[in-house]
């Protein structure tokens, strides 16, 4: 039996450090990804995952909704749009190359899934710099996404709540969630599913796209938004399977 596909593209980050000691300074360099928590969930569920760092993905992700098509499912999570609109030889060769978010819209039309996880640089993001609002991916998703930077810190906690426990992506999660530590701060387009809530804002919003389904989770995947006792919650691997398995027209 074949396995379900699943493509994640993001959630990686270097940081370049300077340490001043007196007169004297050095540099280090630090690469981290953020992706295990939840790939090991949808393996564990049965998915084939194939992940691409930002890096990576800035020049392989595929650029049509044909070669999409090869995926059940999209997941973007903390990477922002330039990253996947400036293709390297676009920027420094001035190729003339598609838009890769017109795409992955295109794609969820002709009836493949999407989900967008949140996180710093998912949906506007810190500074705004996602740069998702106004784009085909807006079109696809099941949200509206304000034109500012749309981070709500939350560093005393805020618990999830499920307010439509009929829907799929929640069945079997009974019981409180952990609280997490931040999200973006989303709208739920009318004739959406508002699955679940975080403070007053929507968490979890789900709707169909032409013949596709797309899924928005306005907090992240791992930390520093979901802290420790969310990603090991009892929960969290039957979440994202059902998430990703709902958006792939499986649940």
């Amino acid at each position: 039996m074949t396995k379900p596909r699943v493509l994640i593209a993001g959630e990686s980050w270097t940081v370049h450090s300077i340490h001043q000691k007196g007169f004297d300074s050095f540099t280090t360099t630090e690469y981290a990804e953020g992706v295990r928590w939840l790939r090991s969930a949808l393996e564990g569920a049965g998915w084939e995952v194939t992940y691409q760092p930002s890096h990576v993905a800035a020049r392989d992700f595929p650029h049509t909704a044909e070669t999409l098509a090869a995926f059940d499912c999209v997941i973007l999570s903390d990477i922002g749009a330039n990253t996947l609109l400036l293709h390297p030889d676009t920027f420094t060769r001035s190729a003339v190359l598609p838009n890769r978010l017109h795409a992955i819209r295109d794609y969820v039309a002709a009836g493949g899934g999407l989900v967008m996880v949140g996180g710093y640089l998912t949906f506007q993001g810190i500074e705004a710099k996602g740069q998702y609002a106004g784009t085909a991916i807006e079109e696809a998703l099941p949200v509206t996404l304000f034109h500012r930077d749309d981070r709500i810190e939350c560093p005393q906690g805020v618990a999830p709540r499920v307010v439509d426990a009929t829907h799929p992506i929640v069945a079997g999660l009974e019981g409180d969630w952990p609280v997490l530590l931040g999200y973006n701060q989303l709208a739920a387009k009318p004739d959406t599913a508002l699955v679940a809530i975080v403070g007053d804002d929507p968490l979890i919003v789900a709707a169909g796209f032409g013949k596709g389904r797309a899924v928005a989770f306005a907090s992240d995947c791992g930390p520093h938004w979901a802290p420790p006792p969310f990603v090991e919650w009892s929960g969290y691997d039957k979440l994202w399977a059902q998430i990703v398995g709902w958006a792939a027209g499986d649940l």
